[in-house]
């Protein structure tokens, strides 16, 4: 196809055909605003939260930004035992994380509160940890960093009332780790991937709980030991899989515009057909204007 050269016309013709050029270098502009590289000029780190006491019932948690009027505040409703959510791509700072009854009004001051520092790349878990009575918040540090592909890394967190200290091991007896008091989590292990059998037993009893757990290689996973209608069970959480730079399941806040939601290849298409509209208008008059002529 030829198309027209804007050197070789004049008057409203010529100012038609460079008409799409400036669109498409103006497009262009957009692009590079809407990569990733404009994430670099604000780093963020990742927060979600667990509700981890067993005799708690469900609450809301609400997240802020201290000190930041634009951060739009996070809101997690009908939390249960058990639930722990997505994490949030936030950016770096102070966060202020309150949790109330479930339905209670903004206004009503919270039940719990806490604060977590969010550092560039830093993963954090916070959990409403104990019984009831005594219940706190705690910011459990994650190591999202991928072991080798034909590797897992897992952990534990203990969140059961039911066994207050735990002892976790393999089906052959192998330990894995001893003592692991409630509301706690142990170190993370680089593992074998696959399906694990494992046992648990609260720490001097012989009551034993066989429970299974599937690892993929490259993945980081947390294991919730937590109180069910009959007995033990766990939840296998997936923190981060393998090939990917963010959190398993991780999602933007959209905090006052700080998060592009542009689609930079929806943008290219809107952009091509913008230009091609206005080729094709070029084109029309050209040939009208050489009728007339």
């Amino acid at each position: 196809m030829t198309y027209p050269n804007p050197h070789r016309m004049s008057g409203p013709i010529r100012r038609t055909v460079a008409l799409p050029l400036a669109v498409l270098a103006a497009l262009g502009v957009s692009f590079a605003a809407a990569t990733p590289a404009a994430a670099e000029d604000a780093p963020v780190g990742y927060v979600r939260l667990a509700h981890l006491s067993p005799d708690t019932p469900k609450v809301d948690v609400y997240v802020s930004k201290l000190g930041d009027s634009s951060f739009k505040e996070q809101i997690f409703r009908h939390v249960g035992y058990g639930v722990m959510s997505n994490y949030l791509a936030v950016p770096v700072g102070t966060y202020g994380i309150a949790m109330r009854l479930e339905g209670q009004a903004p206004s009503v001051p919270p039940t719990l509160s806490t604060q977590a520092t969010v550092e560039a790349g830093g993963a954090y878990t916070v959990a409403g940890v104990g019984k009831h009575a005594v219940i706190g918040l705690k910011v459990f540090v994650d190591d999202l960093t991928r072991p080798p592909a034909d590797k897992s890394k897992v952990r534990v967190i203990q969140a059961s009332v039911g066994a207050p200290i735990l002892d976790v091991g393999l089906a052959n007896g192998e330990p894995i780790a001893t003592a692991v008091t409630f509301s706690s989590t142990t170190d993370y292990q680089v593992v074998e991937p696959g399906l694990w059998t494992l046992q648990l037993k609260p720490n001097g009893s012989s009551d034993v709980t066989t429970l299974s757990a599937n690892l993929d290689g490259g993945s980081v996973y947390s294991l919730l030991v937590l109180d069910g209608p009959n007995g033990l069970r766990l939840q296998l959480r997936a923190d981060a899989r393998g090939g990917e730079t963010a959190p398993d399941g991780g999602v933007a806040t959209g905090a006052g515009g700080t998060f592009s939601t542009v689609n930079p290849l929806a943008m290219v298409g809107v952009g091509l057909v913008v230009v091609m509209g206005l080729l094709a208008i070029a084109l029309r008059m050209r040939r009208m204007a050489s009728r007339r002529s």
